[in-house]
């Protein structure tokens, strides 16, 4: 496979004619119409800098895939800029690649972070600048640096500001500087596990091990005490070293109970600099965000206007230009404290843009193409409520990624200008282990808190996803969550305290579940009238809702008649009366009901037909669903149960990913808790260990391997109990 920078061929598209071919340049705003059209009306929110588009650059470059790329080409294209989309082997055939004027393949998968190729593109496109989007090469002041020396201007800050407040251990010293509020740690470089121990007790348990270079919550531990010190720092050097090529680490005191908020800030090459309003990142896994959302619950006016005052102080202390991030910890008296700064584009940038009406993307290349800012900090206001989540391919009950292809995949079907869907795939993408696992970001706006989340409620019901695993419940349960709701109990805390074992589905109330078996009941008896008599007359019936995470069985009998084409009569020992009406085109992916009485809509997916019901989706939960009269109920009660089938005696990998390190050998003993390995997956380090004492009979990866989910990785002998 050769590795030289090509530009893509052309991927012409039949016309009504079988002779004519329609070039690639005449069809781009036809392709991925879904998404395009999705985002249309949410888009029409953002305001412009001006009146009239002015001047910037007549070709861009970005130098990033998937999402972020799509984003930032449409307001490339509402500027009247031509777009250069670069992509891997891996994304040939990725929607930002069709939605750019050109595209560019420079290699394998990693070559998004390769400066000389990335350089090499530019110069092959003749593109005058370049915007990185978020991850990859966006904080890198190497690559700054070349593009200058070749006389292309970077859609981003300076090399010396993206220097300064990227490394961690400088930041916090130049934040000390410009006197902003710093949380008490070690001003310096820890290398070893025998610093990090004597630094971590002159700082007092609990601390937070943290990679100088980079962010995102790769590299990062929390520890209580020097066990647990010493495993954290090892494994944050190898993410860090990893995922950024620097394993230089930190170590300062962890504030307990934080809130995780931030200030966007605004600049340009004019010395301008203003603050936007305050957002709300809390609700993480493994100190990456999750759910988002501007404004913040916490944080009243007075405290967003001193910290956007230390934001804006920081930014000018290293002549900050383009979009940036300040972000801080809060506690529950608002005190808050300088955590980082990120030199470039937020991935939860929507939120901002919904609140202020604002493009920061539009500013960022205003900004990069030498336009004083056209705000001024009296121009910033805030109206209403928005909410991102973060809807990733994982498997939420151990937030794990997962690999796969998207055999079904349609985003929310509301075409509203409260919802907002910012995604790079589309139905048929395959989802690589080699990239993060961010399928969209969904994004819903509200004159108030209540009314955005209700609305990510809803699209979340009508998001479908199938062909690989995803969180969507995991997003259900915390957005609809009473803690999450009132809004004044969230920390970074919030999915290790009401999740400690991953997201674990729960059983239905009795009046959802009594609901929900009616919405059930209607959507079988819509089929059986397809196929003979509608019910006229009341039927009593059995409605089985088994889940298929936890295998909780749930059974309400019904009386149930059709009192019109797609209305129905329902009653249950929980509702002497229930009146639905239904939405649902037979076999549909998604069934839409209305129940009178308690006023309530209800948003049913359908997966498949089962012999006596069929497979459906509820608030991101699957269920089995069976329809059964008297008498084939009491035949069920005679079907044997499937037994549990004996623990097996090894270690298998729970995700795909590649083998760091192998810790036992052919032969070793080992103890319930040990080590046997590390898989690194997404750039993230997972820690493999046996809950079994017994003697390891094989090994069958090494270090470096590539490996699968469910592989067998560690064999133990016959000897002991099972490992469970």
């Amino acid at each position: 496979m050769s590795h030289s920078i090509r530009t893509a061929p052309c991927r012409p598209r039949l016309c009504n004619s079988p002779s004519r071919l329609l070039p690639r340049t005449t069809t781009l705003r036809s392709l991925s119409c879904h998404h395009v059209q999705r985002s249309a009306t949410a888009d029409s929110r953002l305001k412009a800098g001006s009146a009239t588009v002015k001047p910037t650059f007549d070709k861009l470059l970005i130098a990033n895939r998937g999402e972020i790329a799509c984003r930032i080409i449409k307001t490339a294209r509402r500027m009247n800029i031509r777009t250069v989309a670069v992509y891997s082997d891996l994304d040939s055939n990725a929607p930002h690649v069709q939605m750019a004027d050109e595209a560019i393949c420079i290699g394998e998968p990693e070559s998004y972070l390769d400066i000389p190729r990335m350089i090499q593109a530019v110069k092959q496109s003749g593109a005058q600048a370049v915007h990185p989007g978020y991850g990859f090469l966006s904080e890198n002041p190497a690559f700054v640096k070349a593009l200058r020396e070749n006389g292309i201007t970077f859609v981003g800050p300076s090399s010396e500001a993206i220097a300064a407040m990227g490394d961690k251990i400088q930041s916090k010293l130049i934040a000390e500087a410009s006197e902003v509020n710093c949380i008490p740690g070690y001003n310096g470089q820890v290398d070893t596990t025998v610093d990090a121990i004597k630094v971590a007790n002159d700082i007092g348990y609990p601390v937070m091990i943290k990679a100088s270079a980079g962010g995102g919550g790769k590299g990062m531990r929390i520890a209580w005490n020097d066990q647990e010190l010493v495993e954290g720092f090892k494994l944050a050097k190898q993410e860090s070293k990893s995922a950024f090529g620097d394993d230089r680490m930190l170590l300062e005191k962890y504030i307990n109970q934080p809130r995780h908020i931030e200030i966007q800030i605004l600049g340009d090459n004019h010395g301008n600099v203003v603050y936007l309003p305050p957002r709300e990142c809390s609700i993480q896994r493994r100190n990456q965000k999750v759910i988002e959302e501007s404004p913040s619950v916490h944080i009243d006016s007075e405290t967003w206007h001193k910290m956007g005052a230390q934001a804006v102080a920081l930014a000018r202390h290293v002549g900050y230009s383009s979009a940036g991030t300040v972000e801080f910890l809060v506690d529950n008296e608002r005190n808050f404290y300088f955590l980082e700064m990120n030199t470039r584009l937020q991935v939860e940038h929507p939120v901002t843009e919904y609140v202020t009406g604002l493009d920061i993307v539009e500013h960022m290349l205003y900004a990069a193409a030498g336009h004083p800012l056209p705000l001024q900090q009296q121009d910033i206001v805030c109206r209403g409520w928005a909410i991102e989540s973060r809807v990733y391919a994982e498997d939420p009950a151990r937030y794990l990624p997962s690999v796969g292809r998207l055999l079904t995949y349609r985003e929310p079907s509301s075409i509203s200008p409260n919802i907002r869907c910012d995604s790079g795939i589309k139905e048929g993408s395959d989802i690589p282990v080699e990239y993060d696992p961010l399928l969209c970001k969904l994004t819903t706006f509200g004159e108030t808190r209540d009314e955005a989340i209700d609305t990510m409620v809803k699209a979340l019901d009508e998001y479908v996803i199938k062909g690989v695993t995803h969180n969507l419940p995991l997003l259900q349960s915390v957005v609809d969550h009473p803690r999450f709701r009132q809004g004044k109990a969230i920390t970074t805390n919030f999915l290790a305290e009401e999740y400690p074992n991953g997201y674990q589905s729960a059983r239905l109330a009795t009046p959802e579940l009594h609901q929900l078996a009616a919405v059930n009941a209607a959507m079988w008896s819509k089929k059986e009238a397809n196929v003979s008599h509608p019910i006229t007359t009341p039927r009593n019936i059995w409605v089985q809702l088994t889940n298929e995470q936890n295998g909780y069985m749930d059974e309400v009998m019904l009386t149930i008649r059709m009192t019109g084409k797609d209305a129905f009569e329902v009653s249950s020992p929980m509702f002497e009366k229930l009146s639905l009406s239904t939405q649902w085109p037979l076999d549909d992916l998604l069934a839409y009901a209305s129940i009178k009485e308690t006023q309530q809509d209800v948003v049913v997916q359908y997966l498949d037909n089962l012999p006596f019901g069929f497979r459906m989706q509820y608030r991101g939960d699957k269920f089995k669903v069976a329809i059964l009269n008297d008498r084939q109920r009491e035949l069920s009660k005679y079907m044997k149960p499937k037994t549990k089938e004996q623990e097996s005696k090894m270690v298998a990998s729970p995700m795909p990913g590649r083998v760091i390190s192998v810790a036992v050998q052919k032969g070793d003993k080992v103890l319930a808790g040990a080590e046997v390995a590390v898989v690194e997956a997404m750039k993230m380090q997972n820690v493999l260990r046996t809950s079994r004492v017994g003697t390891v009979k094989n090994v069958h990866v090494r270090q470096g391997s590539a490996v699968q989910t469910g592989q067998v990785l560690i064999e133990f002998e016959d000897d002991n109990e099972p490992c469970p």
